[in-house]
């Protein structure tokens, strides 16, 4: 592929290099403009954790988990993961240090990274830089996305490795 687009683009008259450049020129604008976007990301998610909230919807999920059977350290990775990447990385991570990777916790954490998504950066980061101002139908759709990918991650491990 990295010697036949090129190869190609040639025999059609394409001048590869400079179409290369322009891309790349318009990448890197593009690049500046969703900073704006990355930033009130990040901010938002550090207001989230700061404020006690995900502890609050955390504790109050919790004993649900637990009566079906599901191990709630699990629970923060669903608040953490449709808004950051990074963050659930690092939080999954932890999990797999603190109950090894082999531990029911660990193989919930390692298919839920697996199996959901970072909705919120993806809307903000993507649609800001294309300007769409108008993502409530995305939004609602990533979302419960997220939560069936969240309680399949879970049902399915139960199932398979319970």
């Amino acid at each position: 592929m990295i010697a036949f687009i090129p190869l190609f683009a040639y025999i059609r008259k394409v001048p590869v290099y400079e179409t290369f450049v322009d891309g790349a020129k318009s990448g890197f604008n593009t690049a500046i403009d969703i900073i704006p976007h990355l930033v009130g990301m990040m901010v938002a998610i550090s207001v989230f954790r700061a404020s006690g909230a995900m502890d609050f919807f955390t504790g109050w999920i919790a004993p649900l988990m637990t009566k079906l059977g599901a191990p709630p350290e699990v629970l923060p990775l669903g608040f953490l993961r449709p808004l950051t990447g990074t963050g659930s990385l690092a939080f999954t991570t932890d999990l797999i240090k603190t109950y090894g990777a082999d531990s029911m916790i660990g193989r919930i954490a390692s298919t839920i990274q697996g199996s959901t998504d970072t909705t919120f950066y993806v809307l903000t980061v993507y649609f800001g830089a294309v300007g769409i101002k108008n993502g409530m139908y995305a939004l609602k759709v990533g979302l419960f996305s997220d939560v069936i990918g969240f309680i399949a991650a879970i049902a399915i491990c139960l199932i398979v490795f319970g």
